[in-house]
């Protein structure tokens, strides 16, 4: 995919590390924010960044947000033009949740209290695949693709 490696060197200029590589691109095509803003969502559900992260975690797990509501989502648009904020966002949340953020992040507050199904189960899969073919290609524009049917 041409630009992909342009793209992942830049998210590793701001700080990403193979992690946020291999959620980037289960993502989007070629790692980037040029998607339907908020990816057609709204309130907990709004996506941004990178690696499409919700709002809802997004607002518990990164502290200068911590005191905004649901419908106050528009903060976190920011991430699709500041990458070390996208990463920074990234790396709290994951460190907040833990293995439940595969939960979080596939399902927003259904899959954080119930991260065990199996639909969760093949996401991570798909992402933990991803994140080991991503090993010598970190910077080149090879894209690895799952195909993880929405939900």
């Amino acid at each position: 995919m041409s630009g992909l490696g342009a793209n992942k060197q830049s998210y590793q200029n701001a700080g990403a590390d193979r992690r946020f590589l291999a959620s980037a691109m289960m993502e989007t095509e070629v790692m980037d924010t040029n998607y339907t803003y908020g990816d057609a969502k709204s309130g907990d559900a709004f996506n941004a960044g990178a690696t499409k992260q919700n709002w809802g975690m997004m607002r518990q797990c990164h502290s200068a947000w911590s005191g905004y509501g649901s419908g106050d989502y528009d903060v976190s648009a920011a991430m699709n033009s500041n990458k070390s904020l996208d990463v920074q966002v990234y790396n709290e949340c994951r460190s907040q949740f833990g293995n439940n953020w595969f939960g979080g992040h596939r399902n927003g507050s259904t899959g954080l209290s119930n991260p065990n199904t199996q639909d969760i189960q093949n996401f991570k899969a798909g992402y933990d695949w991803t994140y080991q073919q991503l090993s010598g290609h970190e910077c080149d524009d090879v894209r690895f693709w799952v195909e993880i049917p929405a939900i």
